[in-house]
């Protein structure tokens, strides 16, 4: 494995499971996986934090729209959890 620079790092797109026996499962989480969160994590914004004229409000509004896709499947998970047991016992209660 080699190390290359290391003061510099060079990031590629990830590792590719290439004889993997699915195949068809590893393209499927890629494909999420890049769905839900396309952008790479700005490396500038952790040295901003530093500066005085930008306030932690301009910090945690950039760190939430890298965040989006994350919360939104959060969002939409919570909803499933609360949403299904509830139509579940009217259907199962009205029976109409």
């Amino acid at each position: 494995m080699e190390l290359g620079n290391i003061s510099q790092p060079t990031y590629g797109p990830g590792p590719e499971a290439l004889g993997s026996s699915t195949p068809g499962l590893v393209g499927m989480v890629h494909g999420f996986l890049r769905l839900v969160q396309p952008n790479a994590l700005p490396i500038e914004l952790g040295s901003l934090w530093g500066h005085q004229c930008y306030t932690a409000s301009f910090f945690l509004s950039q760190l939430l729209v890298y965040e989006l896709g994350f919360l939104v499947c959060t969002a939409i998970g919570l909803l499933f959890i609360i949403l299904m047991p509830l139509v579940g016992c009217c259907f199962c209660c009205c029976r109409c």
